[in-house]
């Protein structure tokens, strides 16, 4: 039944993970860091493939090889138009940021394409709490506590409380958007204190709201065979000491737990945007018209002719 392939998905939400699998040796991670933008090394002096990734993603890049150099600027054009979000005909730095974020997350939303059929039960483009609610735990609500091991009333309430926080407009319907950050609230500002909360609920085993150095390590290191701790697990332990909790207290609160769980990653896309808009803005105004994008197309998204050589030939006849 659908029912039962759905509610695994609550136990692997973002980054509350199960870990009933885990060897006892084995570190287990809360941590999310910003993927880099390509596994390509950016050298715009040999190619410009870490800059079609970062600019497409990487599956997305691909389909760019086989056009025509005509082909390419034309599918560039369109892309620009959706790029441009107040559609004034610049791309600014920050519309370009935004839209290489997007490309970089497509995983998610390819995810959330898959998942959304299941759950718009009436297929009116929108997924409200009662039918989230019902695919998921309708077996379970007339019999709220079966025993199987989940407290399924519990897991609802907390599910509920991330979808109103993910329903920004307060109407109890999800659109695409609002799903997406229901389901990957790590990506999301907005949603980063309900990652920090659940995280403390996840690993808080004495209920004072905190974290402290035995549930940290606790969380991460499976202590039931009784052996000597591998060495990461007293290089945890100093880590916690010396650099989670800040204020020495014994302990990490909401502030601190963010830092250690979603840690202020170098901007791989601000980095990446700012570099784009320096090698395409001729006039050098700050802003990118659809024009001086396509005149550098080569380095935004590469064609059959993209190869270094010819790229630079193309450039002397612009």
């Amino acid at each position: 039944m659908m029912k039962m392939e759905v509610r695994p998905l609550l136990m692997c939400f973002a980054l509350c993970v199960v870990y009933a699998t885990s060897k006892p040796t084995e570190k287990k991670e809360r941590v999310h860091h910003d993927a880099t933008l390509s596994s390509k090394e950016h050298n715009d002096g040999t190619n410009f493939d870490y800059d079609h990734d970062a600019f497409l993603g990487e599956e997305e890049a691909k389909t760019f090889d086989d056009l025509t150099p005509e082909e390419s600027q034309n599918r560039l054009g369109k892309i620009v138009d959706k790029i441009d979000a107040d559609e004034d005909g610049f791309v600014t730095e920050a519309e370009l940021k935004a839209w290489i974020k997007k490309a970089q997350k497509k995983y998610i939303y390819d995810n959330v394409e898959r998942q959304w059929k299941d759950f718009d039960i009436n297929n009116d483009g929108m997924i409200s709490w009662d039918e989230y609610k019902n695919v998921t735990y309708g077996s379970y609500l007339d019999d709220p506590e079966p025993d199987d091991g989940y407290n399924y009333k519990q897991m609802m309430a907390r599910d509920e409380r991330r979808f109103k926080l993910a329903d920004q407009n307060g109407d109890q319907i999800a659109d695409k958007e609002e799903f997406t950050a229901f389901l990957h609230p790590e990506e999301y500002e907005h949603m980063k204190d309900i990652v920090v909360l659940e995280t403390i609920e996840d690993i808080d085993k004495n209920g004072d709201g905190f974290i402290d150095l035995e549930e940290y390590i606790g969380d991460m290191y499976n202590h039931e065979d009784e052996m000597d701790e591998p060495e990461w697990v007293s290089t945890e332990r100093e880590q916690f000491s010396e650099f989670r909790d800040k204020n020495k207290d014994g302990k990490m609160d909401k502030e601190e737990t963010m830092d250690w769980i979603l840690p202020a990653d170098y901007d791989h896309a601000e980095a990446e945007a700012k570099h784009l808009v320096y090698e395409s803005d001729t006039n050098k105004d700050g802003l990118l018209t659809k024009e001086e994008i396509i005149n550098k197309y080569d380095l935004f998204v590469g064609s059959q002719a993209t190869d270094f050589g010819e790229a630079l030939v193309r450039h002397d006849e612009f």
